[in-house]
């Protein structure tokens, strides 16, 4: 089932979310619920935040990102984690942070419709649980470490633009009123 994407100005947006055990209840369906509403919404991740759940759990798909390129596109060659990956993340939490950090444009499902560049690490090592409650400690670099540094944000109750200078947040401020007031349209359900 595609769910709605909660708007920016929602205050679950700036939540810490917290940790879930194997119990919780209609899990697997929450997943395939979340996985649907992303590909449906044009996304490459998807935080349970922004479906309305203050829960540690995020889904990243990279290799869509990959796939999208051309196989002689010179983009390609500038990210080491080709061809990607597709992966759910549960009760995440950073255990490094490595690497130059780069600048990127980055967008958000729930900020629709405003994209900017962020400065983010090259790499990032994570301890997470996947769908079946295995435990990981993985070392992510390039795009792949991008998307999941955008949605372990999700999970801090942390958004894109916190990372953006005060004076270019300052001018986004309209924009950000707009999408809070519901003005924006876009082409996938949204909730305020």
């Amino acid at each position: 089932m595609i769910l709605p994407i909660v708007a920016y100005g929602n205050p679950i947006l700036r939540k810490v979310a917290e940790e879930i055990d194997p119990d919780y209840p209609g899990l697997e369906q929450l997943i395939a619920d979340m996985w649907e509403t992303m590909y449906a919404s044009n996304g490459v991740g998807l935080a349970a935040p922004q479906v309305n759940k203050s829960i540690r759990l995020f889904v990243v798909d990279s290799q869509q990102v990959f796939e999208s390129m051309e196989p002689d596109d010179e983009e390609r060659d500038k990210y080491p984690d080709a061809p990607g990956i597709k992966k759910v993340f549960i009760n995440a939490y950073i255990k490094e942070l490595g690497g130059t950090p780069w600048s990127y444009s980055e967008g958000c499902l729930s900020i629709p419709k405003i994209r900017e560049d962020v400065q983010r690490p090259e790499t990032v090592t994570l301890e997470y649980e996947d769908e079946s409650f295995e435990l990981h400690t993985e070392t992510f670099t390039g795009l792949s470490a991008r998307i999941i540094l955008h949605e372990y944000d999700h999970i801090e109750g942390k958004l894109f633009i916190d990372h953006l200078p005060p004076l270019r947040r300052k001018l986004l401020q309209s924009k950000l009123k707009d999408i809070a007031s519901g003005k924006v349209k876009v082409h996938y359900k949204m909730m305020r």
